[in-house]
């Protein structure tokens, strides 16, 4: 029964990964990053709902009338 022959595996190996590096640093190298990242405004704006202009009452089932 013959042998396997590993005497390749060291260079299929680390051309593997040498490639692999090169894949990933070309992919990266596309990404944009924000150059300076800026605080969100903490002031938020108020809208007016057309039911705050007026006066409600919510009733509370326990203090409605008992029959």
């Amino acid at each position: 029964m013959p042998q396997l022959d590993t005497s390749t595996w060291f260079i299929t190996i680390m051309s593997m990964i040498m490639t692999l590096f090169i894949v990933f640093q070309l992919k990266l190298a596309k990404y944009i990053y924000p150059m300076n990242p800026e605080l969100k405004s903490l002031t938020t704006l108020k809208h007016k709902n057309p039911w705050e202009m007026k006066w409600t009452k919510i009733y509370s089932p326990l203090s409605l009338p008992q029959q």
